[in-house]
């Protein structure tokens, strides 16, 4: 009897650590000044160019902080054994890989401004190395998005509940740029942020940011320019 009183409680855990990842849990926040994050994790980032000067892959990998991954452990560790084996990485990658999906795994990719279709990872691998979650996997666009224009990668949550970020420059990496190109890490400004996207922001996103994906404006990008090939 004690076990089945305490499964609703799990399986109520359990959906609070997916919607950590899909930031489900922000969506009742009630205003920009009250969205924050709750989770962190360091980010990152290898973009990888074919020979033709098509963007081949992004390959990311997110290392989540220790409170966070000590949830995780707590709820996916079945067997109590303090560690996740093989079967409960798998779990965890698949309740991963479902929660974040709807939100783009938290990619934002624009070409000139616009936003560029990703195709659905093949694969998406957690790891616990040293006690924390380690997340890997890559994506690449749904059509091919030739470096010949200004392009950038980088990553967002757009409910603000997850920051995932870059420690540092050299996390954000290209393989392969053509030489007609040159790239730089952009870390914006808020306030300018703001100030430059004034007239595409709507009441709504400063009611409800966690209703819109207009944070993407907010995050760490690699930025590419490209001359005429």
């Amino acid at each position: 009897m004690p076990q089945n009183e305490d499964r609703p409680t799990k399986r109520q855990s359990r959906r609070a650590v997916a919607l950590a990842f899909a930031a489900g849990a922000a969506a009742s926040l009630p205003s920009a000044a009250d969205a924050h994050p709750h989770v962190f994790a360091d980010a990152r980032l290898e973009v990888t160019v074919a020979p033709d000067g098509t963007v081949e892959k992004l390959a990311h990998v997110w290392r989540f902080d220790d409170v966070f991954s000590s949830t995780v452990l707590m709820e996916f560790d079945k067997n109590g054994d303090l560690k996740l084996d093989q079967s409960e990485l798998d779990t965890l990658s698949q309740t991963i890989n479902e929660s974040i999906a709807e939100y783009k795994y938290f990619q934002t990719v624009l070409s000139d401004g616009k936003d560029v279709a990703m195709a659905k990872p093949a694969h998406l691998i957690a790891d616990f190395p040293d006690n924390q979650l380690l997340i890997i996997f890559e994506s690449k666009p749904e059509e091919p998005l030739k470096l010949d224009h200004k392009v950038s990668f980088g990553v967002y949550d757009p409910t603000f509940y997850t920051a995932i970020d870059y420690a540092n420059d050299t996390d954000m990496h290209i393989t392969g740029l053509p030489k007609v190109c040159s790239s730089k890490v952009v870390r914006p400004d808020p306030d300018e942020a703001i100030a430059a996207n004034q007239g595409t922001l709507t009441d709504a996103f400063f009611n409800d940011p966690t209703g819109n994906d207009m944070s993407k404006i907010f995050a760490t990008r690699l930025e590419i320019i490209c001359g005429q090939s």
